[in-house]
């Protein structure tokens, strides 16, 4: 297995403890050290791309397991969001439904023995989520840093948090319409 591939392997391991961190309101901090989590995983989304063009490590296990191992860490993210008070339940739901429309689309063309890499807007669509995500996280954490937070500081923060969940719910809903159009041809034979 290259480089590439493992780092793919390493963000999939690594979200359990991400998850972990993110409830584990014993530990000091949790919330720091789950964007701390986030921001490696999500350093490996970035490390194991450039290094597979690079050297010419381009794989089909590459091609399909990045973008399912990022789908995971996201997913994953969102769905922690939900309890964690940073994001309403009908925008995981649209993400989530557009990682799983877009994932049918790659294991349909698999079967046809086609692999779909990643286009430009769902790589967008990645960055726009994974930086909402350490966003999100630091406001979960900013409370816990300071013995008398600002509340209307928090209140700006949790504003630019909604923005941003509006905006990653439209690339995402953009991406995943560019997929279905750019693929349309998989389901012509059904």
């Amino acid at each position: 297995m290259n480089l590439p591939n493992k780092l793919t392997v390493l963000r999939v391991l690594m979200i359990p403890l991400f998850a972990w961190l993110f409830f584990a309101d014993g530990i000091a901090w949790n919330y720091l050290w789950a964007l701390i989590a986030f921001a490696l995983a999500s350093l490996t989304d970035l490390l194991d791309g450039k290094i597979a063009r690079a050297k010419g490590y381009v794989t089909d296990f590459g091609k399909l397991m990045d973008p399912l191992a990022d789908k995971l860490l996201v997913m994953t993210a969102l769905v922690c969001f939900i309890p964690g008070g940073l994001v309403h339940a009908v925008p995981v739901i649209i993400i989530l439904a557009r990682e799983f429309v877009v994932t049918s689309i790659r294991l349909l063309a698999a079967s046809n023995g086609k692999v779909i890499a990643a286009d430009i807007l769902g790589k967008i669509k990645t960055v726009l989520q994974m930086v909402w995500i350490c966003y999100g996280l630091f406001v979960k954490w900013l409370p816990t840093a300071f013995a008398v937070p600002d509340h209307v500081l928090l209140s700006i923060f949790m504003t630019v948090n909604h923005i941003f969940v509006a905006i990653v719910t439209l690339v995402t809903i953009l991406s995943g319409l560019g997929y279905v159009k750019n693929n349309r041809a998989l389901f012509r034979d059904m």
